[in-house]
C-alpha cells in the first residue's frame, strides 16, 4: 500500500480483513489530510500540545462508504465503532458582512416530499431561509435545481459535465446576492470549487444532496456532522490500531518515488532511502498530483490512459486554528463567512469534544476556532494580496480581519484579547515571495472525468485509490476516497481470484418521485431536446 491516509486506511482495512499481507508506506504521518497535527512546543505540565488540523472535518448525513468503514473500527463502550463519534450539528450559520446574519436551523422531523412540486417548494423554502434573493431569482435557483434532479445520467455527462456552474446557472446575468451565494458559495466554500471552472455535474450533485434532499431522507444519520473530538483521538488512532490487531505493518517517513515494470507487471516499488519493496500486487493511494509523479515512461506504455492525470487540475484549501482563552458564542455547528475574499467557513471546538481544550497546551486556552481558507487567489481585505502572496502572519491578520468584519459588526464576538495563539496547516511553507503548498486539492473542472482513472487499470497487479479517482460521489473528499479503495480492493480480489466477499460499496441517494421525469429526459435527450423543465432566463 502506498500511501496511508484515508484511501489507504481503507484498502489496509479491507484487505486486511480478508487475510491479506499487508504493508502501509507512508511519507508523513498516517491520516494523511484527515490526521489531526500537534501545534508542537505548545504543550506544558504534561498536557500535549495544542490541536491542529488540515483543515476542519465535516460528515454530511449523505456519505454512505466512509460511515460504513467507521462502523467496523471498535472503541471500547461504542456498539458503532468509531461512527458513534460522531455528532449531529444543530444549525448553521451565514454570516454577512454588514448585514444581518442567518442563523438556520437543521431540518429534522419533518413530511417527506412526495411529488415534484412538493420537493419544488421544500428547496425553494430552504433556500429562502438561507438568502436575502428576491423571490424570482429564489424561483430561478430552484428551477435549476430541479433541471439538475432530473436529468438522466447521460445528460449528466454527457452535457453537465462538460457545463460549468457559472454558465448553468448564467451568473453573469444574476444579481450580486445571488452570484455571492450561489454560483460562488456554494462552490468556493462548500467544496473549495470555483464556479466559472466547476462541472455542472460534480456542484448539481452536491446540490441535489445539500439542497435537493434538505429532510436528509436515506442519510446515514444527521444532514451536518462532526467528530467528538480530535481526528486522531476519535477516528485515526483507534483505526491504525484496530488494522495493527489485523496483521497490518506500517512504516512511515518511506516515500515511494518510483515503480519497476517487469512483464506488463508492477515488480517492485523503491524508496526514496533506496529501499526496494517486492510485492504481488501494489494499489496506489496517493494524492493525484503525487500518484502522476509515478508515471514513467514504461507505466505509461502499459497504461497511456494515465497520461490523462496530467490534465486534472488542483488547488488549495487549507486550515488556521485560532485559540482563543474564552468561549466562543458564533455558531452550534458551522460558520460561512458569506462576503469573506477568502471564502471562510469556521467550527468553534470546544462545544464539540469531549476532551475539552485546557487539557491542551498551556491550560489557558478555552476553545478553538478552525478555519478552512478555500480562496488562496483572491487579495484580501487589510494587505490586498491572495493568502499564497502573504507570510503567515499576515495570513493570521487577514483572516482575523475577514472574520471580525463578518462577527463584529452587529456585536464583538471577537476580541483581540482573547486570542491566545493561532496554527496554520503547516502544509503550508513560505518561500521567500510565496507560499508552497504540500496538500493541495483536486478541483473537479468541466470536462474532467474524461481524464480520471479507473481504480483498476490495464496493469494488472497495479491499483488506483483516491479521491481522483471516478467514484459515485465524484468529489474531492474523505467520502470519495473510502469508496475509491473499496473499488480498488475489489478490483484486486477479482484479479486475485479470491473467493473472499467484496467491499461493500455505495450510492449517493437519489429523489425517487423524480425517476418519471429522469426517464422522460433520458427520452429527451436522445432526441437532441433539453429538459423539459429548462427555461432560460
Amino acid at each position: 500500500m502506498i500511501g496511508g491516509g484515508v484511501a489507504g486506511l481503507t484498502a489496509a482495512h479491507e484487505l486486511g480483513e480478508r487475510g491479506f499481507d499487508v504493508t502501509v508506506y507512508e511519507a508523513r504521518e498516517l491520516g494523511g489530510k484527515a490526521r489531526s497535527i500537534g501545534f508542537a512546543g505548545t504543550g506544558r505540565d504534561g498536557r500535549p500540545d495544542l490541536p491542529g488540523e488540515h483543515g476542519f472535518r465535516f460528515f454530511p448525513g449523505f456519505y454512505q462508504n466512509l460511515p460504513e468503514t467507521m462502523r467496523r473500527i471498535p472503541v471500547a463502550g461504542n456498539a458503532d465503532g468509531v461512527w458513534s463519534n460522531l455528532l449531529t450539528v444543530p444549525e448553521a450559520r451565514f454570516s454577512r458582512r454588514d448585514a444581518d446574519d442567518v442563523l438556520l436551523a437543521l431540518p429534522e422531523g419533518l413530511l417527506s416530499p412526495a411529488s415534484p412540486e412538493s420537493i419544488s417548494e421544500t428547496i425553494g423554502a430552504t433556500l429562502s431561509t438561507m438568502t436575502k434573493m428576491s423571490s424570482q431569482e429564489l424561483a430561478y435557483f430552484t428551477n435549476r435545481l430541479m433541471v439538475f434532479n432530473t436529468s438522466c445520467d447521460a445528460r449528466r455527462f454527457g452535457q453537465w459535465e462538460h457545463t460549468s456552474w457559472h454558465d448553468f446557472v448564467h451568473g453573469n446575468q444574476r444579481s450580486h446576492e445571488f452570484r455571492a451565494l450561489i454560483s460562488r458559495s456554494l462552490t468556493s466554500i462548500m467544496v473549495a470549487a470555483k464556479e466559472n471552472l466547476a462541472s455542472t455535474r460534480t456542484i448539481g450533485a452536491m446540490g441535489e444532496q445539500f439542497l435537493g434532499n434538505p429532510l436528509g431522507l436515506g442519510n446515514d444519520g444527521g444532514l451536518d456532522r462532526v467528530l467528538n473530538n480530535t481526528t486522531n483521538a476519535a477516528w485515526i488512532d483507534p483505526w491504525v490500531a484496530h488494522l495493527r490487531s489485523l496483521g497490518v505493518r506500517f512504516e512511515t517517513d518511506a516515500r515511494v518515488d518510483a515503480l519497476s515494470v517487469r512483464d506488463k507487471r508492477i515488480s517492485a516499488a523503491r524508496t526514496s532511502s533506496g529501499k526496494t519493496i517486492d510485492a504481488d500486487y501494489f494499489i496506489v493511494a496517493l494524492p493525484v498530483e503525487q500518484a502522476r509523479k509515478l508515471w514513467s515512461s514504461e507505466i505509461l506504455s502499459l497504461a497511456p490512459e494515465y497520461e490523462a492525470m496530467n490534465n486534472l487540475f488542483v488547488d488549495w484549501m487549507n486550515g488556521m486554528q485560532i485559540y482563543f482563552r474564552s468561549p466562543l458564542n458564533i455558531s452550534r455547528g458551522h460558520a460561512a463567512y458569506v462576503d469573506s475574499p477568502w471564502s471562510l467557513t469556521s467550527i468553534s471546538q470546544n462545544q464539540l469534544w469531549t476532551t475539552k481544550l485546557p487539557s491542551f497546551g498551556d491550560g489557558t486556552v478555552a476553545d478553538c476556532l478552525s478555519v478552512d481558507i478555500s480562496d488562496w487567489n483572491t487579495p484580501g481585505m487589510l494587505y490586498g494580496k491572495p493568502a499564497k502572496e502573504c507570510t503567515h502572519e499576515e495570513i493570521f491578520r487577514e483572516v482575523w480581519a475577514q472574520l471580525t468584519a463578518h462577527l463584529n459588526d452587529r456585536e464583538q464576538l471577537l476580541r483581540p484579547a482573547d486570542a491566545h495563539s493561532w496554527f496554520l496547516d503547516p502544509g503550508i511553507t513560505w518561500q521567500g515571495s510565496r507560499n508552497d503548498n504540500a496538500d493541495p486539492l483536486l478541483i473537479n473542472t468541466a470536462g474532467s472525468w474524461d481524464s480520471r482513472p479507473n481504480a483498476r487499470g490495464p496493469i494488472e497487479n497495479l491499483f488506483l485509490a483516491g479521491d481522483y479517482v471516478r467514484t459515485d460521489i465524484d468529489l474531492a473528499t474523505m467520502e470519495g476516497a473510502n469508496e475509491s479503495a473499496k473499488m480498488a480492493v475489489n478490483a484486486l480480489l477479482d484479479v486475485a481470484g479470491s473467493s473472499a466477499p467484496r467491499a461493500t460499496t455505495l450510492r449517493l441517494r437519489r429523489t425517487p418521485e423524480l425517476e418519471p421525469m429522469r426517464a422522460l429526459d433520458a427520452q429527451r435527450y436522445a432526441q437532441g431536446l433539453p429538459n423539459i423543465l429548462d427555461v432560460q432566463p
